[in-house]
């Protein structure tokens, strides 16, 4: 296996992975027919937007982060290897690119080189996800990172406004597949991409146990790493350690996800 030389981590906010399949996603369509892929990764419960995340970047359930609710808690945080920290330590660049403002605090200070939030994430038909996407694109393209996290978090408000399966949340997917390809056509040829969810949703809510909040999907694509189905379990405590093995790094033991194998 060759070391990654450049990862771009997307996330959808809320992107069911049947919704991934009933929406129209070229982009994603082409990187699972390219890459390993998985209909069936389970997050954490509560399955909430910050806590979902924490236990993405810390790779423990919320029971070790300690974040239970979209607020932060004002107490010191009781686990220490962060992604974005890990990463650093390897000597790469990292960038985060977001429209929730409760993300400005996923990282620990220093751990990310470039930051750039923009509070549009209520602007109507998917503008605010493509002003994002346009600004990860136009930063990545002049000054390249080894790492770049890009939320793209519209897609879980129409959830919430219009119920999860409805057309409205089917296009906003597919507003957020055009807005992945537009960032990655500003990237090296030969970066790994990850594309998944934080959680699912029902009705016009999500937190609960039921399987359309815990089942996310999980996509990676790269030059080296060749199609098929991920085989189960799959969690989403798995990426960060994923992405640190990409890197050639040794993912530390007090994380409770496991690389996800992705070379035959």
């Amino acid at each position: 296996m060759s070391v990654a030389r450049q990862i771009i981590l997307f996330l959808i906010d809320g992107m069911r992975p049947d919704g991934l399949n009933r929406a129209d996603t070229p982009v994603m369509d082409r990187f699972m027919e390219a890459g390993k892929y998985t209909l069936q990764a389970q997050t954490v419960h509560p399955s909430e937007t910050l806590p979902c995340h924490a236990s993405l970047f810390y790779s423990v359930e919320p029971s070790q982060h300690g974040i239970t609710t979209n607020v932060w808690p004002t107490a010191d945080r009781p686990v220490v290897h962060n992604l974005f920290h890990c990463i650093h330590q390897l000597g790469r660049k990292t960038a985060q690119f977001f429209n929730w403002a409760e993300l400005r605090d996923l990282a620990p200070p220093g751990a990310v080189d470039v930051s750039i939030f923009l509070n549009n994430l209520y602007e109507p038909q998917g503008a605010g996800d493509r002003e994002i996407a346009a600004a990860a694109a136009d930063w990545l393209r002049k000054r390249p990172v080894d790492f770049a996290f890009v939320y793209l978090g519209q897609t879980d408000i129409i959830g919430h406004v219009f119920g999860w399966m409805s057309e409205t949340y089917l296009a906003a997917i597919h507003h957020a597949d055009a807005c992945i390809g537009h960032v990655m056509n500003a990237v090296r040829e030969d970066a790994i991409v990850i594309i998944t969810s934080d959680h699912g949703g029902h009705e016009k809510t999500h937190g609960s146990r039921l399987p359309e909040d815990l089942t996310i999907p999980l996509i990676v694509a790269g030059p080296s790493i060749g199609p098929g189905v991920l085989a189960p379990p799959i969690h989403i405590t798995d990426i960060a350690p994923t992405i640190i093995s990409l890197f050639g790094g040794v993912p530390p033991s007090t994380w409770s996800g496991r690389p996800i194998l992705l070379f035959d």
